[in-house]
């Protein structure tokens, strides 16, 4: 599969990318389904008016929209989420059972600053029905089990909480636009403008003290509730702790807590989630690769009542963090079929047969030009009512096609 952008930027992406990501995309399935997870796809097109009646999701200014023959607007896949929430939400309102799946899927997002779009894949998984602890700590514990096993080197797992930044802005009072500056300020840890915005926000001194401190709520689990005892915390906030806490134990089960960092000052751009976020980087890539979290109250925006947690990863920027692509050599086509014109009937039938039995081959009438044929593991010449075989190691001459087969499959079996 080869894909092609519209935009003079981007190039064309090369086979050995192609190859390598489909060798990821086989990895991820495999690993998701190890944990009890069953694929699922939504509609490339969605209506818009999904996206338009929810605040806090995805920018709407970043939409890839289109008209129908009616009339409707219509939006390319801008998430997963949202309307696979909505789909299950209508058909199961109170589920009765734990639900598991997966995707891997392409997304659509219109850059702000330019008429370029962009296309990219995602890799992501959704747990339906489970409120638990248990239920995080499995998630986060996939998400370290995939990048553990792709190799990726060096990576860490941000741990926040959606509820903690929530619940401290519910406790006070603030203009949209200063609330807007705040949450920019503690996204971007940039202490010096978050300390002259406070100074002009009329706020209590104790708030002020928790908002100027959440940058520096960063490192290990101790080390950040050590920080906190030092904070005026109200009750509800220790309680986003003790969930924080509760989910590192489970992660420490799954041996997996190394790699885990508190951040109190994470903050996602989706306002639908509620409870724990996180996101995950590798060392050797500046971005993140890995979003998620629990949003128990999506589902409330459709009539319906269920917890959920999911993520997704970047499958770019995990390709690009894993030595996949790096590593990957494309291997050389299995058997090329020569063969004289006369024999062309019976060569094609051999090619057959053997594309049945899953080799790939190619075929081509005998020529004194070969230079422009791909290279192969293996060569059969059809000619003079004669089978040949020759690889890199030996040479033989059979009679039938059953004999030539067999031969081959013995050959692969030792290699």
């Amino acid at each position: 599969m080869y894909v092609y952008h519209n935009t003079e930027n981007d190039s064309i992406l090369n086979i050995k990318h192609i190859y390598a990501r489909e060798q990821l995309i086989q990895k991820l399935k495999h690993r998701f389904s190890t944990y009890g997870y069953r694929e699922i796809s939504t509609s490339v097109f969605e209506k818009y008016k999904l996206y338009a009646t929810m605040n806090g999701t995805v920018n709407q200014q970043e939409m890839i929209k289109t008209i129908d023959n009616t009339g409707e607007v219509l939006v390319l896949r801008p998430d997963v989420t949202i309307p696979l929430t909505k789909q299950l939400a209508q058909k199961q309102p109170k589920l009765h059972k734990d639900l598991r799946y997966f995707y891997i899927l392409d997304v659509y997002r219109q850059k702000n600053s330019t008429k370029d779009y962009e296309q990219f894949m995602q890799a992501g998984v959704e747990y339906f029905g489970n409120g638990s602890y248990e239920a995080d700590g499995e998630i986060i514990a996939l998400a370290a089990h995939v990048l553990k096993e792709l190799n990726v080197g060096n990576f860490t797992i941000e741990l926040g909480h959606a509820g903690f930044f929530k619940q401290l802005i519910s406790e006070i009072r603030i203009r949209k636009e200063d609330f807007a500056e705040l949450r920019r300020f503690i996204q971007g840890k940039n202490i010096p403008e978050l300390e002259r915005l406070l100074e002009r926000l009329a706020l209590p001194e104790q708030t002020k003290k928790i908002i100027n401190n959440l940058p520096l709520l960063y490192g290990k689990l101790d080390d950040v509730i050590a920080k906190t005892k030092e904070l005026p915390l109200s009750e509800a906030l220790h309680d986003k702790l003790d969930d924080i806490s509760a989910i590192y134990d489970v992660l420490k089960s799954y041996d997996v807590a190394e790699h885990i960092v508190i951040d109190l000052s994470l903050i996602n751009h989706m306002d639908y989630y509620s409870d724990i976020i996180f996101q995950g980087f590798i060392e050797r890539i500046g971005k993140t690769v890995l979003m998620g979290g629990r949003y128990d109250t999506l589902s409330h925006h459709f009539g319906a009542e269920f917890p959920a947690i999911g993520f997704a990863f970047d499958m770019d920027l995990l390709l690009a963090g894993c030595s996949l692509q790096k590593d990957f050599v494309i291997p050389p086509i299995d058997i090329v079929i020569f063969y004289d014109k006369k024999e062309e009937k019976r060569a094609i039938s051999l090619a057959q047969q053997l594309r049945e039995r899953a080799y790939h081959v190619l075929t081509y009438v005998k020529t004194d030009e070969t230079g422009h044929i791909p290279d192969a593991t293996a060569v059969v010449t059809v000619s003079d009512g004669s089978l040949s075989y020759r690889d890199s190691t030996r040479e033989a001459t059979v009679q039938t096609e059953d004999e030539l087969i067999q031969r081959i499959e013995n050959i692969w079996e030792e290699a």
